[in-house]
């Protein structure tokens, strides 16, 4: 493995593990308030239960988290010293304010954790909406410095020098709100079906039914409404990308040849070296509607654009069909789950709908990893679209396969240290939370 795939493999997979703990520290303490005040307004001790429940993954996730996220803020100083040199004074703001963003939702998670019986109940549960609020904004942030490298904003690029430099510009560049609008809905679908599914794995073995049936229907309302919003801000993220960066999504349809209209690709099996893609369902027009709103619109295909600036397109296809397969999915699941609560069907009663959540626990993350994959893959050759190559921004010191290694073992055991916490804490459940069971016993 030479050192700039070592890079590139490094980074991959430390954004690959952070997303998820970072996703399930954003998404969870939602979770957590709206149990909160459940209980608030109705006294029932199972929902003060749930909430302590979850508090517990909040914490085991944001401990996680931040061991994960500080590790990142290193590899980009000590992987890309390049990039960091010019793009740091210029997209160093929205890092700035998450690090800010961060220590809030820090302090506010000490005070919940620690703030039972201790603190007014009303101001207890406002701590842990800011746990949430600063949770997202962290997400928002980053993202929006994500965007930033897709949309290079906020300064004028003359014989190779960055100058005047406008942060506030370079924060809210053009992509910031449809990227920062698609990861925030990924985000609560792929932690809501998660949680929900493991909470119905449990009805689904009769095990404490009465407290893991409401944290399923806390958790399933907010992953279904994200799942019917997802083609939405996908939708506003397509149209985004025709216009701002069209090798993007032409590969991410394996378009190679201009099309007037264009059609949309279901599947297929691309061949980089032919330039062909076989087996694919093809919808006529859609496509171009999509990047254009407007059926008979061209869209630009690779063999408009110079050969050494197409990203790879098998990777970023397949990519981009994992993630629209999944989130129809999704999104067919939340029309069936809303359909059975306005007809007021007991849900205990639908073992086939508790086991299509069982069945779409992983889902939400492998649509939200094929996601990035095709937000990162999709922009190469560049790490600052349009200025600056990948390969121009990564470290000439040797040795880099070696840091991979230790990485990639770091990150597994952070995995299966996660793993474990929370395997126990979902077997202590009738121990530490569900009273009614102590009570019966």
């Amino acid at each position: 493995m030479d050192d700039f795939l070592a890079a590139r493999s490094q980074m991959a997979l430390s954004l690959g593990f952070h997303i998820i703990f970072s996703c399930i520290g954003m998404v969870m303490p939602f979770f957590m308030a709206v149990s909160h005040y459940k209980w608030l307004k109705t006294n029932d001790e199972v929902y003060k239960n749930l909430t302590k429940a979850w508090s517990k993954g909040v914490a085991i996730f944001f401990a996680t988290g931040a061991v994960s996220g500080t590790m990142l803020s290193f590899e980009l100083g000590l992987l890309w010293p390049k990039f960091m040199e010019h793009a740091g004074p210029i997209f160093g703001m929205p890092f700035s304010l998450e690090g800010t963003a961060f220590f809030i939702e820090a302090i506010a998670l000490g005070f919940f954790l620690y703030g039972w019986n201790k603190l007014n109940k009303w101001f207890h549960w406002f701590t842990g909406m800011v746990v949430g609020v600063s949770g997202l904004a962290s997400g928002i942030l980053v993202v929006a410095a994500n965007a930033w490298m897709n949309s290079p904003a906020g300064f004028d690029f003359v014989n190779g020098q960055y100058l005047n430099i406008d942060p506030i510009q370079a924060m809210f560049n053009k992509a910031w709100f449809s990227q920062a609008l698609h990861m925030c809905l990924a985000a609560f679908t792929a932690t809501g079906f998660a949680v929900a599914g493991v909470h119905a794995l449990m009805i689904l073995r009769n095990q404490n039914k009465e407290f893991h049936l409401k944290a399923f229907k806390i958790a399933a309302v907010f992953a279904c409404i994200s799942a019917l919003l997802q083609p939405l801000s996908g939708d506003i993220s397509a149209k985004d990308v025709a216009k701002r960066q069209p090798a993007k999504l032409a590969a991410m349809e394996a378009l190679y040849q201009t099309e007037k209209p264009a059609a949309l690709l279901i599947g297929g099996i691309v061949n980089e070296k032919d330039k062909t893609v076989k087996g694919a369902i093809k919808i006529p027009g859609a496509l171009s509607f999509l990047a254009h709103g407007n059926f008979k619109a061209e869209v630009k295909g690779l063999d408009q654009i110079p050969e050494n600036e197409h990203p790879p397109v098998a990777i970023t296809h397949y990519a981009f069909q994992i993630m629209v397969g999944i989130g129809t999915l999704l999104a067919l699941i939340s029309l069936i789950y809303f359909i059975n609560l306005f007809r007021k069907k007991p849900l205990l009663e639908k073992r086939w709908l508790l086991k299509l959540f069982v069945l779409a626990i992983p889902l939400g993350y492998l649509a939200l990893e094929a996601g990035w994959v095709v937000t990162e893959v999709g922009r190469q050759p560049w790490i600052i679209y349009g200025i600056m190559r990948t390969k121009d921004a990564v470290t000439p010191m040797p040795g880099i396969a070696y840091s991979f290694y230790i990485f990639s073992a770091i990150y597994l055991s952070l995995s299966c240290i996660v793993t474990f916490l929370l395997y126990r804490q979902i077997k202590m459940v009738p121990v530490l939370y569900d009273k009614t069971v102590i009570k019966s016993k």
